[in-house]
């Protein structure tokens, strides 16, 4: 349940368009739903203005169906992340309007619009690999409500790519910079603007690169001031911070 419904069911009852006592009922679910397998957070939304994420991997075809399931009933918009294209095909069989980006590797279902923002986020990217993190992350922002600007394969082995998307950059209200190899572009993207960039190192690399670690420990150790860091191949992660930064009220 997010304000807007639940604001709708206290004037109904103040109007006296629903009794109290089906009020409760439709309360009864609110804190959380026990499928047995999983306590779905109806009050998440609530709480933090966004409602539950569906985080896919590890669970089951079937169980990331019946979620979702439930949560259609909740009139929630859906986001499920490191979504396999079964669980998809399983999800569109109860929910035709689902979409799912092979590439980003997640499942969206929009049940409620929910307006763009006039002020954007920047997602860079050093390479083409990284596109599955720059994926996951641009569907995150949208979903959450945000305008996106998508840079790619602007990495530091060929900088000056990255200097002919300078004006789209600073015009952004906050920069996600993914990159793996060295994780360098993150610095240098911060040492070119002055809005926070958060960084995702990815898992992309040479052995040496540690699945993601190098590029993590770039990141951490960035000496451009502004830079903050997710963890290896967190889109998703860096997304919802920035979507937090950029409906900052009065920013």
């Amino acid at each position: 349940m997010h304000n807007e419904a639940l604001r709708k069911l206290l004037t109904s009852v103040q109007n006296g368009e629903l009794k109290v006592e089906e009020a409760l009922e439709d309360l009864k679910e609110l804190p959380f739903k026990d499928l047995g397998f999983a306590l779905i957070d109806n009050h998440r939304e609530v709480r933090t203005g966004v409602p539950e994420v569906i985080y896919c991997a590890g669970k089951t075809v079937e169980q990331v169906r019946q979620i979702v399931e439930y949560m259609l009933t909740r009139d929630n918009n859906i986001l499920g992340t490191r979504a396999s294209a079964e669980m998809y095909e399983a999800v569109k069989a109860i929910c035709p309007e689902a979409e799912y980006n092979p590439i980003g590797r997640t499942i969206t279902v929009r049940r409620r619009l929910v307006e763009l923002t006039d002020s954007y986020i920047a997602i860079v990217s050093a390479g083409t690999s990284d596109l599955p993190v720059v994926e996951e992350a641009v569907e995150t922002a949208l979903i959450l409500g945000n305008r996106v600007e998508k840079i790619t394969d602007v990495g530091v082995a060929g900088i000056h790519r990255l200097f002919d998307k300078l004006g789209v950059i600073r015009e952004a209200k906050v920069v996600v910079v993914i990159a793996g190899m060295e994780g360098a572009l993150a610095s240098v993207v911060g040492g070119l603007t002055d809005k926070p960039v958060i960084a995702v190192p990815t898992s992309i690399g040479y052995g040496a690169n540690f699945g993601g670690l190098s590029a993590l420990l770039s990141m951490l150790n960035s000496c451009a001031s502004g830079v903050s860091v997710v963890n290896i191949d967190n889109g998703y992660g860096g997304a919802y911070c920035a979507s937090m930064i950029n409906k900052l009220a009065g920013s």
